[in-house]
């Protein structure tokens, strides 16, 4: 049978405009997406009231598989990455009290870049208001050979809110023998209690870097990972949970558990996504019966 017969006519459509697409973009144009969500509670559920959206970002309605307390909302961005001139916002308000999980259906990706206008940005903020739950589960970064990456995430948290997420960051693509020999990584994430600021993380690299080979840097891992969640209503509280957890986990696990006041801290270091992700649930199945006061609830979207 003829190729082009055998394709269904909407995967021919679908090519077409991606590739009109794309040389619309122009060698020196960018996307611009932007989404800001606001989740507030009503009565005893909490709601999606906003999603401000721009460009090709969006959100798919909440859903409820612990009951109407808490949102699981699933973030969208189609393009599947970010290419050179690409600028990504994400914003989430969580008003008093409300409670919600946001995760992505798949990895993100920045490609590598041009040499006309390479930097790729991404900008997330999220703001917990008093007394408010959230949790940020985004799927990987995959940081391509050649990509010019500034990713920023701050976090805001109120009086009485508590906080878990993680991010896992991969660099190249060692098995397909393109590893992260050029190119350039600059990320941060902070986190501030009221007007305190209480966790810093960033890294600063280009490649080819002392930085990626170095024991006290990546020490040759392609994969790396932080989780963390609080705060926990006593020092003493996270100290126990972390001894519990070490106790728990594989002997061999390269994920290192720690302390920054009342907030737990797991650091993975590795070379392979799927099992730092898999590790973080389990710390996360753990951690969150006495954080969020509620049993673990994978997405239903982890499953496929």
């Amino acid at each position: 049978m003829d190729q082009a017969l055998a394709t269904p006519p909407t995967t021919q459509l679908t090519s077409q405009l991606t590739t009109q697409q794309t040389k619309d973009r122009g060698i020196d144009s960018g996307w611009e997406a932007r989404l800001a969500l606001r989740l507030a509670r009503r009565g005893e559920d909490t709601r999606l009231m906003r999603a401000d959206r721009h460009g090709p970002l969006t959100v798919q309605r909440p859903f409820y598989p612990e009951g109407g307390a808490l949102a699981h909302v699933y973030l969208l961005h189609p393009p599947g990455g970010l290419v050179s001139g690409d600028r990504l916002e994400i914003s989430a308000t969580l008003e008093p009290g409300s409670a919600a999980l946001i995760t992505t259906p798949g990895a993100g990706r920045a490609y590598g870049a041009r040499q006309r206008n390479p930097e790729q940005h991404q900008h997330i903020t999220l703001a917990v208001a008093e007394g408010a739950c959230l949790e940020w589960f985004p799927m990987e970064n995959i940081v391509y050979r050649g990509a010019q990456l500034h990713a920023r995430t701050e976090i805001q948290l109120g009086t009485g809110a508590r906080f878990a997420g993680w991010e896992i960051n991969c660099l190249g693509l060692p098995a397909s023998n393109a590893p992260f020999d050029c190119g350039a990584v600059q990320q941060r994430l902070q986190l501030r209690c009221g007007e305190r600021l209480v966790f810093v993380d960033q890294l600063r690299l280009a490649a080819p870097s002392p930085l990626q080979s170095h024991a006290a840097g990546l020490n040759g891992c392609s994969v790396s990972g932080l989780l963390l969640a609080g705060p926990f209503a006593a020092s003493a509280d996270a100290d126990h949970l972390i001894e519990q957890m070490r106790g728990e986990l594989p002997t061999e696990a390269p994920v290192v558990l720690t302390r920054i006041e009342d907030f737990l801290v797991a650091r993975y270091l590795g070379d392979s996504a799927f099992d730092a992700r898999q590790l973080f649930v389990q710390l996360w199945a753990q951690l969150r019966p006495p954080l969020m006061s509620r049993p673990a609830c994978a997405p239903r979207i982890w499953a496929t």
